[in-house]
């Protein structure tokens, strides 16, 4: 019986169909969470447990993120989010003169970017992403888990009567 390798072959079709459709939907940015996706397969033929895995907040592609706690970082997270996808923020010059009293902590472009960031996750952490106040989405995984489980359900049935045929 092969059921190890029928597991492992489509729980990989599913890792890439899930990470084709990361891309594909302009969903990754910077490739984390394709890339945390992971494959594992553990026990022998007679119990076999098979996880396909993905970092801690891989479900909020789909669903977004509730308002509630925020990691301490999260401001460094949102801030680096920016960066990464490009976006521009709005300049807020300083009002107060720079004097010999007096030198700005930041540059005006990292500051406007530190108020930006503070202001995303404040707003995530009182009423969640955007996202999830949208009602999320079934676009990445979502459209794959039943197709993965019919595959896996054929291929197993096609399995098992090809064994019982050869025994008879």
């Amino acid at each position: 019986m092969r059921i190890r390798e029928i597991l492992q072959e489509e729980l990989e079709w599913l890792k890439g169909k899930i990470v084709e459709q990361l891309r594909a939907t302009g969903t990754t940015v910077t490739g984390q969470t394709a890339d945390s996706i992971e494959v594992y397969i553990e026990g022998n033929e007679k119990e076999i447990e098979a996880y396909l895995l993905g970092r801690p907040a891989f479900s909020t592609v789909e669903k977004g993120r509730a308002a509630g706690g925020v990691p301490s970082n999260m401001v460094d997270i949102i801030r680096q989010w920016i960066l990464d996808k490009g976006i521009s923020v709005r300049q807020v010059p300083y009002i107060r003169q720079p004097s010999e009293n007096w030198q700005p902590k930041y540059t005006v472009e990292e500051r406007s970017l530190n108020m930006a960031a503070g202001a995303i996750s404040h707003t995530i952490a009182t009423k969640g992403t955007k996202l999830y106040r949208e009602g999320g989405r079934a676009d990445i995984y979502t459209p794959f888990i039943d197709e993965f489980l019919k595959r896996v359900e054929d291929k197993i049935y096609l399995e098992y009567k090809l064994e019982i045929l050869e025994r008879l």
